[in-house]
């Protein structure tokens, strides 16, 4: 078990069951207990070595949670939006109530691969431009790939402000479908980079953030929770 010391309050309310006033409620009722026993002291610290349930429900105490949520098309990564829905609301209510943030946004008509946490360190490490974290997309143009803009894309795209990408990878999968690696991210990126070669991208999707891949048993709109191997497959970057 995780090795931690902490108030039985702050461990139910990391998961996003219960508010803090609403654990001292449960507290009250006597739902809440510590190796067996029931306390309704929520102020009492524990460690990983007791065992904390509310209402017969084993609770475990992570001090950071990540969720990978494959993100359909019309919702925006912002926390609040007056025009849009956000992906937070395709949450459980448990989790929203952690008011978790993206890491690295897509823009409303771009689906995929989505990390949604409270680790502000981790988020900023990996979308920081001088880690050079991989994402990687497919992308379905407009008009045919031409050949030569793998060399282009690789030597580095010149946007039409004048901006020049970093290096870039792309592999054409079928003549309109490409898998399109960048290590940064600029405004709507990959469409201008297509933009730049004459073509235009239609769809877009990211299917990985640097070691971490999109489950493929996702399907668009839904979400878990990753596993430990999958945080440190993200984290580690």
């Amino acid at each position: 078990m995780e090795s931690y010391y902490e108030r039985i309050d702050k461990i139910i309310a990391s998961t996003g069951k219960l508010s803090r006033n609403e654990v001292k409620k449960a507290a009250k009722k006597g739902l809440i207990k510590v190796n067996g026993k029931t306390t309704k002291d929520c102020s009492l610290k524990i460690t990983g070595t007791d065992t904390l349930t509310l209402n017969g429900e084993v609770i475990t105490y992570s001090k950071y949670i990540y969720v990978m949520l494959n993100k359909p098309k019309g919702y925006v990564c912002s926390t609040d939006d007056p025009s849009s829905p956000t992906v937070n609301i395709l949450l459980s209510e448990d989790l929203q109530r952690l008011n978790l943030f993206s890491i690295g946004r897509l823009d409303k008509n771009t689906t995929g691969l989505v990390i949604l946490t409270n680790d502000g360190e981790t988020a900023h490490r990996l979308i920081s431009p001088t880690k050079h974290v991989d994402k990687k997309y497919i992308a379905v143009t407009a008009n045919e790939i031409a050949p030569n803009v793998i060399d282009v894309f690789k030597d580095g795209a010149v946007l039409e402000d004048g901006y020049k990408c970093m290096p870039a990878e792309l592999e054409i999968l079928s003549p309109d479908r490409c898998a399109i690696t960048i290590r940064e991210g600029k405004y709507h990126q990959i469409k201008r980079m297509f933009e730049s070669v004459g073509n235009k991208v239609i769809e877009l999707t990211r299917v990985s953030i640097g070691n971490l891949s999109l489950d493929t048993g996702l399907k668009q709109g839904e979400y878990k929770v990753l596993t430990k191997p999958e945080i440190s497959a993200l984290t580690s970057q």
